[in-house]
């Protein structure tokens, strides 16, 4: 039977910031004891954490992106609740998907960096993989859970949470059910098919770039212009919900690379001897090989920017944060003192019990220091270095993860990890570990740092759908350590099979791009070589100066990061939500509004879930894709014909909408 006092829509403050006085509440009130932690959701859980780690693993290792797996579990878990014909599963769910959702954070912190190792021809037992995926994983949630309140409540309405947004969309409109469900529905089918029949089929391409047209070509080859932009319908939604703010603060990122240093740099090797440039840029630790394209110069040049501007951005969000850092020891001492517990809390803002989360922390940084003791190392002074560095990293950088996943979704951890293993291989070779031994060493720390980042951004976005629906803080907590368990288990179960399987050299073999990127980086370092200090200088003045000007440096960074075809699509969903929300009518503008974010969620989970059923499809060897055609320039105008499409769905089907829906 059906619970009246559960709400089955969320407030029409969940998305905005609050005014003065006003409070948030949940669907689910602090008052109400609904089913969340139970034998079946656990058991799901756990199963979808098995699933997706093994299918994203292998995703990520072919073509270097992770799915984002909360989506399409949250799908799931609606789905099978309605076909057991269960009513208010909504605390269920959000257990299913919070459990589950471990799969992509402990994938991407795995396959970004530990398969380097093989790439090296370096040994890699199970053990490695499994304690630097579990151990990082644990760090990122322990580290992650003192900011809860400051990211999910004190800064509500303030991020956009554009993953967790989509996620809370699909689990409320589930338990609705109604005219909310059907514009999900439809949404997410026409998303996700034409997301399916990009990567599947081929029929049309997943990039359009410049280069469509003669002149195109010509700025390409001779000015070393272009521009590009991803068709997919999960970027447009995802661009809806981040908004035409940040998108444009994105967007202006990526245009100072592509638009200004890019065809700088094109011009100065066009009017400079190659070999002479070559051998100066080589000391400045740039490879030079490889620029003779746009996308060369950008590999070579503006990715280093950003990273530098990524890692610089982190430190100025550090200190800005400071008070909130120093709030959450307090916190710590208030209870390790006795004088607060976690039962003074009402049950929508209870976490685990600080006593609880320093116990499990120090336990965590001694199984650490024992693993790379007696696994990795073994010199005690290389031990607690290497433990040091960890753990300094990872909390420092836990809030500038969280906060890249509130504003654009994306946790740009590969950047971070770069940097760590500069950092890490820096401070090893100092005190004497290099070569071989030092580079198992690098890449070890990176791969628990980088788990601990990636677990960091991913688990702020399952707290955050936790405070819009209203499930106990503490039992997402308690049961993200399950989920972590499971799939360090199956990722490292999963990458010694796809190596045996494929490899990691060779023709056919596995791509592993990130892995690659970590490999280049750290064999220089710990073997002899240059590394691109000016670059990160440079790109870390640069986010010194957006900041004091009052530019938010962070996803500026990330738009230099990124490339350009992926940040272009969140400039056209931001304007898309810009016209679509414009009406003379503020109600009329609102319902609007809604309507599109809940047509935008459908794209996001459409794409995510046929991304799942693409990688499916080509691990059991299907191979459906046209790829003569889908390499041609017919191809890449029918695609933007199928944008162009796809746009006046969105925008007519939301502008549909009517006061009261």
């Amino acid at each position: 039977m059906e619970n009246p006092n559960i709400r089955t829509s969320l407030p029409d403050n969940a998305y905005r910031e609050l005014k003065p006085g006003e409070a948030y509440e949940p669907l689910m009130s602090a008052e109400q004891t609904p089913a969340e932690a139970t034998p079946y959701s656990v058991g799901v859980g756990i199963l979808m954490a098995v699933l997706f780690s093994a299918a994203a693993a292998f995703l990520g290792l072919k073509v270097g992106q992770v799915f984002e797996a909360a989506i399409p579990i949250a799908i799931i878990a609606v789905g099978l609740g309605t076909m057991r014909g269960k009513k208010n599963m909504l605390g269920q769910n959000v257990i299913i998907q919070s459990i589950g959702a471990s799969s992509g954070v402990i994938v991407a912190g795995a396959i970004f960096t530990l398969p380097a190792l093989y790439i090296l021809n370096l040994d890699v037992d199970f053990y490695q993989v499994f304690f630097s995926s579990l151990l990082g994983g644990i760090l990122g949630i322990v580290l992650m859970i003192p900011f809860r309140k400051y990211f999910v409540k004190e800064m509500h309405g303030k991020y956009p949470f554009p993953e967790a947004t989509a996620t809370t969309e699909v689990l409320v409109s589930g338990e609705k059910g109604g005219a909310q469900a059907k514009v999900l529905v439809v949404s997410g089918l026409i998303g996700g098919l034409y997301d399916f029949i990009v990567s599947t089929f081929g029929l049309w391409t997943d990039v359009v770039t410049t280069r469509i047209c003669e002149f195109g070509q010509m700025c390409a080859d001779k000015f070393k212009v272009v521009f590009g932009v991803n068709t997919s319908a999960a970027l447009l939604g995802l661009g809806y919900i981040i908004g035409l703010k940040y998108a444009l603060i994105i967007a202006a990122g990526s245009a100072l690379v592509w638009f200004v240093i890019v065809p700088a740099v094109g011009a100065v090797s066009g009017m400079l001897d190659l070999h002479t440039m070559g051998t100066h840029l080589y000391a400045m630790g740039i490879d030079g090989s490889n620029l003779s394209t746009p996308e060369g110069i950008f590999q070579e040049i503006g990715r280093p920017l950003g990273i530098g501007g990524i890692a610089m951005a982190g430190l100025i969000g550090i200190i800005r944060q400071a008070g909130i850092i120093k709030s959450a020891m307090s916190l710590a001492r208030q209870e390790l003192g006795g004088k607060r517990t976690a039962t003074d809390e009402v049950r929508t803002q209870r976490d685990l019990k600080m006593r609880t989360i320093m116990s499990i922390l120090i336990a965590t940084l001694v199984a650490t220091l024992v693993f790379f003791q007696f696994g990795i190392l073994g010199n005690w002074m290389q031990t607690l270095v290497a433990l040091a560095i960890v753990f300094v990293i990872s909390f420092l950088f836990t809030t500038v993860a969280a906060n890249a996943i509130a504003i654009v979704g994306s946790n740009p951890v590969s950047g971070m990890t770069l940097m760590t293993l500069i950092l890490s291989s820096l401070v090893l070779v100092s005190i004497g570990l290099s070569g071989t031994s030092g580079m198992v060493a690098a890449m070890v720390i990176g791969g628990v740092v980088c788990t601990a980042l990636s677990m960091a951004g991913g688990f702020i976005t399952d707290l955050k759908i936790g405070y819009w629906l209203g499930t106990t803080p503490r039992k997402q907590e308690t049961w993200k350590f399950v989920g972590t368990f499971v799939s360090a288990a199956t990722v490292a179960g999963v990458m010694i099979i796809l190596n045996q399987t494929y490899g990691f050299s060779g023709e056919d073999a596995l791509v592993a791009p990130q892995a690659n990127a970590m490999a280049a980086v750290i064999q220089p370092l710990m073997t002899g070589g240059e590394t691109p200090w000016v670059l990160f200088f440079s790109g870390a003045m640069l986010a010194l100066v957006l900041t004091f000007i009052g530019v938010p440096a962070l996803a500026f960074a990330l738009g230099m990061f990124i490339p350009m075809q992926l940040n272009a699509p969140l400039v056209v969903g931001g304007l898309v939500a810009w016209y679509i929300q414009r009406s003379k009518n503020a109600e009329l503008g609102k319902a609007r509004a809604n309507r599109g974010t809940l047509i935008a969620s459908g794209f996001i989970a459409g794409g995510a879930l046929m991304g799942v059923v693409s990688a499916i499809l080509t691990f059991v060897g299907f191979k459906l894709k046209l790829d003569g055609w889908a390499g041609t320039n017919s191809a890449e105008w029918l695609a933007l014909g199928m944008y162009i499409l796809l746009m006046i769905f969105f925008v007519r089907y939301s502008r549909r909408a009517k006061i009261g829906d």
